[in-house]
């Protein structure tokens, strides 16, 4: 059964950790998309002779947007290279991408390359990025990126991050990767359960939930440095962060007053304000993009619906009324998208609904879905969910048509949040 709030089902971290994340991953993509641009990425010119696949990288990036197909490229491809367009064109490329990689004098790598266009017969783009040795993969991201844009005419997220929480045994992780799940670190680490990682729009810090003072307890930790700070200790409960699009305030679940309910409050930590006022449970708050409003789940109508209020307070709106358990809301980056957890003939789905009027939208085939998590681009879904008696990773363009599954050894991946433009 999902992990949430509503459900009472916490856990409890131990002190944090700053230490290396090992790759873990591999990637796995099924489905067909309605429209996929063929493109041929070739090896880059000088990266055999480093630690990472740059062309590789890149073209697994395209791949897994959902927008692109990768084809096979039987020569490595440079930014200088006499590229025959019309025979690419002629093997069925609508565009080519060529680089390489120096090492400079002073250590870092100068990483180059360019972009043709294959069917117009033109160089689309071209670029060099100077980069230290620890870069290297950011670097392949953010070319993939730059192809994307320049392809689609929409922001790749590729260069972003996400965070998830991995169960090895007995012992909890909180890592902090590329949105590919390789790299990065781990911030927390602790025998007991870690739960609700939740981004600050600037990217730097994350929020999320930790019993090692024996009861539960909102921090804020800072993912440079790994300080950390308490900013909801009250009595009872203290649950369910979720960042005000502005950065200076946080939406919590407290139990202080009696039944849990929703309350804000400076990010620094200081006295919260209470938002809802009801007999009912009422969590997992999310903000509106535009920070006018507040999304959460609440029993008020007698089963778990998602509902609406004013970041101010005011008035509550419900908004789900298809099914009796509807958990986990997420709001697109335009707000006009709203993705959740249903309960249907005992399966947990992933489902979304257009906020201005529609039906709503079921994406998965799987049984256990959970924790969805918006792209910064809007564009893909990270989720949680379970297959073959694990517990995995996946993304989903919007429609369901394009899965990627992020895969590890044996581990057990939840919580998973993807986190902004911001590197």
């Amino acid at each position: 059964m999902p992990r949430r709030q509503f459900l009472g089902v916490l856990g409890a971290l131990g002190a944090a950790a700053a230490a290396p994340a090992a790759a873990q991953f591999r990637v796995e993509i099924s489905g067909v998309g309605a429209t996929q641009v063929p493109v041929v990425v070739g090896d880059f010119r000088g990266e055999a002779a480093g630690s990472v696949r740059l062309a590789a990288i890149v073209r697994a990036d395209l791949e897994r947007s959902g927008l692109f197909r990768a084809l096979p490229a039987d020569q490595p491809l440079d930014e200088s290279s006499n590229i025959n367009l019309a025979e690419w064109r002629g093997r069925g490329a609508d565009a080519v991408v060529g680089g390489s990689v120096s090492r400079l004098a002073d250590g870092r790598f100068d990483v180059r390359f360019r972009l043709w266009d294959a069917v117009r017969n033109e160089q689309l783009l071209g670029q060099s990025k100077v980069v230290l040795p620890e870069d290297l993969r950011l670097a392949a991201h953010r070319v993939a990126d730059e192809v994307h844009e320049k392809l689609t005419g929409e922001r790749g997220v590729n260069a972003t991050r996400i965070a998830y929480v991995v169960r090895t045994g007995r012992r909890f992780t909180l890592h902090v990767t590329d949105a590919d799940g390789e790299g990065g670190q781990v911030a927390l680490a602790s025998p007991e359960s870690i739960i609700s990682p939740a981004w600050a729009p600037n990217g730097r810090q994350i929020a999320y939930v930790s019993f090692e003072t024996q009861k539960a307890v909102v921090w804020v930790q800072d993912l440079s440095t790994g300080a950390r700070r308490r900013v909801a200790a009250f009595r009872g409960s203290n649950s369910a962060p979720a960042w005000s699009p502005d950065g200076t305030r946080l939406a919590v679940t407290l139990s202080q007053d009696g039944p849990s309910q929703l309350y804000t409050l400076p990010a620094e930590g200081g006295t919260p304000v209470r938002l809802t006022r009801s007999d009912s449970i009422d969590t997992e708050a999310v903000y509106a993009p535009d920070g006018r409003s507040i999304y959460f789940v609440s029993d008020r109508g007698g089963g778990p619906q998602i509902y609406r209020v004013p970041a101010s307070g005011g008035a509550v709106q419900r908004i789900t009324f298809d099914g009796s358990y509807n958990i986990s809301p997420a709001i697109s980056p335009d707000g006009t998208l709203l993705a959740y957890v249903t309960r249907r003939d005992g399966a947990f789905k992933l489902m979304t609904l257009e906020l201005g009027g529609g039906s709503p939208l079921s994406l998965t085939d799987t049984r256990h879905d959970e924790s969805p998590s918006f792209a910064p681009n809007g564009r893909l879904l990270l989720y949680a969910t379970r297959l073959q008696g694990s517990d995995v990773l996946m993304t989903t363009t919007l429609d369901g048509r394009i899965k990627t599954r992020l895969v590890s050894s044996g581990a057990d991946m939840r919580e998973p949040a993807w986190g902004p433009y911001s590197r």
